[in-house]
């Protein structure tokens, strides 16, 4: 393993780095959450990466998104990701798709050749097709709730889906699941109300606001023509996110837990 790695190599041992420079993960959707999913990723040593995202880099994606620079604006989130990865680890395969995954793209992916799928997209027919496409494939699967709206890193949580509470997409994931038999989905979900998001240029009241179902991010997405409140966001809450994902699917993959 390369000196890149040793430290790394110091948690995980050997064995389990070459489990993780063998491994081929696919992250759906490289924005705030799915972004620091990559980076992670990357630089724990992960052989190959599929990324899969239609969208490109806006100014409005600087604040919390890893791949959103001044020098990657209007370029596509995947292939500022896959640059990204090749300069962390050029000894990486990196596989970038130009595509939103919905159901009418799912046909276009071979969930067979994975050894992880990280669901970081936002819309709920998106997140339902990705879960039965991986567990009818045997891979596994973490999918993130939602992370907009929300001011503490801490209150993120990793679950089963039909142990979660208070984050509005969470609820919907539930419910839709159970109507298709699936018995279980690990996921990373929220605790935290989330916030009404202020008018640009407003002034805030900070505590006390009130949380509101129309930023509920299951209504709608990238890709999706359901019409919904674009949620706030920050620097600190997604990554997390991100992170704690990335995490588990390490950690799985290096045979450090189960």
């Amino acid at each position: 393993m390369s000196e890149q790695f040793i430290r790394t190599e110091m948690i995980f041992g050997s064995e389990g780095m070459e489990r993780l420079h063998r491994a081929r993960v696919a992250v759906f959707g490289v924005g705030g959450v799915g972004g620091h999913v990559v980076e992670a990723l990357a630089r724990s040593g992960i052989g190959t990466l599929d990324l899969i995202d239609n969208d490109t880099v806006c100014l409005s994606n600087i604040n919390r998104q890893i791949v959103a620079t001044h020098r990657t604006l209007g370029q596509y989130k995947v292939d500022a990701a896959a640059e990204r990865v090749k300069e962390i680890n050029p000894d990486a395969v990196v596989n970038a798709y130009r595509t939103f995954y919905l159901p009418e793209t799912a046909d276009q992916f071979d969930f067979t050749q994975y050894d992880y799928v990280v669901d970081a997209i936002d819309t709920v027919s998106g997140k339902l097709m990705l879960v039965e496409q991986a567990q009818a494939a045997g891979v596994p699967i973490i999918s993130s709730m939602g992370a907009g709206n929300k001011v503490d890193p801490t209150a993120f949580e990793v679950a089963d889906i039909y142990e979660t509470s208070v984050c509005p997409l969470a609820r919907v994931m539930r419910r839709e699941l159970k109507k298709r038999g699936i018995k279980k989905l690990k996921v990373v979900y929220s605790r935290e109300e989330a916030l009404t998001p202020l008018p640009v240029g407003a002034e805030t009241g900070m505590p006390g606001r009130e949380s509101s179902e129309s930023a509920d991010p299951s209504l709608g997405g990238a890709g999706s023509s359901s019409k919904r409140q674009t949620p706030g966001s920050n620097a600190f809450v997604p990554s997390v996110a991100g992170l704690i994902i990335a995490g588990e699917v390490i950690k799985e993959l290096a045979g450090f837990i189960r």
